[in-house]
């Protein structure tokens, strides 16, 4: 299956409230992306401002590996903003659900011919252009085929169904995408999740599993409320799960996620899936002495993949072979009832102290009870 995952991290990524990223920081995010192997940037909204638009001209002039695509709401003032930008690609996003129109003041018969007219410009001025369908999952059928039909008609690259508020569902997901595929009949047609009900990775997967070509994609799920699919648990999905091989380097997605947290402000839950600082980390006596092992016995992929590894968690609920084997690093080879006196302390401990019990005092404890 050829597909194409879109990184949008320094659009929609920096759409979340109170995020904003110096040129230098997207020049770095850029970079990364690049290095991981990203094919396409949603590489920002020009018409925000002339400093967002300088920025995004002056990332089009690195000459990154990657394809830039512009966004553009769907009025001339944007397209020329954009075209001022250098960018040979835009993504020209139309609201088509009722409820949005609405909230614009706009009808239906508004957005076909506004359709029509930036199609027009826009096919004239750009190298490619997509077409993006705004609150799609919540928009009448017949009228989003009715849009997308006209879309093609007038010569779009590119559909892009966008879940704006993130109510889909992997079902539902497939549905759509399994519908819209004949309608774009080799015309690219993408997915722009958002994760407002925790099935952005999965909708997106599903949606790369019945029709969709691309997928957009921000670093650490970064966007809007509660954000959108997140970059580094796609790929990694999609290598682990799905088994196939998308060329993303997931060891520099690990690293991109340490820096969009510190540029975002933004820190991820520890137990943040592939990223978060303790999604290797293990205290069950079970699960380490199985682990000891067998590295790969309680782990969906080796950590040492993404540059990451495996760590015991000293508490009351280690076991007896999780003892023996960090002390054996510093040197002390216990018998089992030995380890076992030392899991005894800790668990006493435990009773006046909650926490886990790192190496340093975890070797007081030995030297305590057998000196």
């Amino acid at each position: 299956m050829a597909y194409k995952l879109i990184d949008t991290t320094l659009r929609d990524g920096e759409q979340a409230p109170g995020v904003s990223f110096s040129l230098k920081e997207k020049m770095e995010i850029a970079a990364l992306l690049d290095e991981a192997g990203v094919q396409e940037l949603e590489i920002g909204t020009p018409i925000i401002s002339d400093k967002e638009e300088k920025d995004i001209k002056a990332l089009i002039a690195q000459g990154f590996r990657f394809d830039s695509t512009c966004w553009a709401r769907a009025n001339r003032a944007d397209l020329e903003a954009s075209l001022r930008t250098g960018a040979k690609r835009i993504n020209i996003s139309f609201p088509v659900s009722a409820i949005h129109l609405a909230s614009m003041n706009k009808d239906r018969s508004w957005l076909m011919q506004t359709l029509q007219t930036m199609m027009k410009e826009a096919r004239e001025r750009f190298e490619f252009v997509s077409v993006g369908a705004q609150d799609a999952s919540r928009t009448d059928q017949t009228f989003l085929n009715d849009f997308i039909s006209q879309a093609i008609n007038l010569g779009a690259d590119r559909i892009r169904l966008a879940d704006t508020v993130g109510i889909m569902n992997p079902l539902s997901t497939a549905e759509m995408f399994k519908r819209y595929k004949e309608l774009c009949n080799g015309v690219e047609l993408e997915f722009h999740a958002h994760n407002d009900l925790g099935m952005a990775t999965a909708n997106t997967l599903v949606a790369l599993q019945s029709g969709a070509t691309c997928v957009s994609l921000t670093v650490n799920g970064l966007g809007e409320r509660a954000g959108n699919a997140a970059l580094e648990e796609v790929v990694a999905a999609l290598h682990y799960s799905v088994h196939q091989n998308n060329r993303i380097n997931l060891e520099t997605c690990t690293r991109l996620s340490s820096f969009i947290e510190k540029v975002s402000g933004r820190k991820n839950s520890v137990s943040k899936p592939i990223v978060g600082e303790r999604v290797f980390s293990h205290e069950s006596g079970i699960h380490c002495r199985s682990l000891i092992n067998d590295p790969m016995s309680y782990h969906a992929f080796n950590p040492n993949d993404i540059g990451q590894n495996s760590r015991f968690i000293i508490g009351k609920h280690s076991g007896s072979a999780v003892i023996q084997s960090v002390l054996s690093e510093v040197g002390v080879h216990l018998s089992k009832s030995e380890s076992q006196k030392v899991l005894d302390a800790i668990k006493e401990r435990e009773k006046s102290l909650n926490g886990e019990v790192d190496k340093d005092e975890l070797f007081a404890i030995y030297k305590q009870l057998f000196n």
